[in-house]
């Protein structure tokens, strides 16, 4: 199945929470009542499956993975020992194209992605254009030269942003501090839910 190009506010009201990288009033709106024609008609209530599905398929559309990618990044750290939730969380904030997202040089991680995939991004020097590139710790990521000029990236950057306490940006560069914590972010997804799906 190829990557989903569709409206994000049609995948947001499907899973009914905020899955966008930014605030919309008319998203708001809207959330309760799904998509399509049929949408306002009452919706029934979800099984155990269908709620352990739900919150896969939240994770998938904020991180913009597929579904191969999503099971087997869970998989991964399903093997390991030690708490699975925090593995997921980690895993998934240290991929490139959601650091780029986190550092404030894209506006959405579509656009991060897109950044990563042009090879407008480096770690430690090195041109990276792989968007799930894991970043180690202490890694620095910067833009090439070319990037670090253009006008709609510089405006970008420019905006106020909130930064959470593992990343540190300084210029038009920014740095990996530490490894993500669950408790350094809110997610719009149950991550218990989505360890007992892929455990069935």
């Amino acid at each position: 199945m190829a990557r989903y190009t569709g409206p994000k506010h049609r995948q947001a009201r499907k899973v009914g929470v905020n899955i966008l990288d930014k605030t919309s009033n008319s998203l708001a709106r809207r959330l309760s009542i799904p998509p399509g024609i049929h949408g306002k008609k009452r919706k029934r209530r979800l099984s155990e499956y269908g709620q352990q599905m739900q919150e896969k398929q939240k994770a998938k559309m904020t991180y913009g993975l597929l579904e191969k990618q999503f099971k087997n990044l869970v998989q991964k750290v399903q093997k390991r020992k030690g708490d699975t939730q925090e593995f997921i969380i980690s895993l998934l904030e240290t991929r490139l194209d959601n650091l780029v997202y986190r550092l404030g040089f894209a506006k959405s991680r579509n656009m991060a992605r897109q950044l990563v995939s042009h090879g407008h991004i480096k770690v430690n020097g090195r041109r990276v254009n792989i968007p799930s590139y894991s970043v180690a710790e202490g890694d620095i990521i910067s833009l090439s030269k070319k990037t670090e000029v253009n006008p709609k990236i510089l405006e970008i950057i420019k905006e106020e942003k909130e930064f959470l306490p593992y990343v540190k940006r300084e210029g038009l560069s920014g740095k990996l501090l530490r490894l993500p914590k669950l408790e350094d972010l809110q997610v719009p997804f149950n991550l218990r839910l989505i360890i007992e799906y892929y455990s069935r």
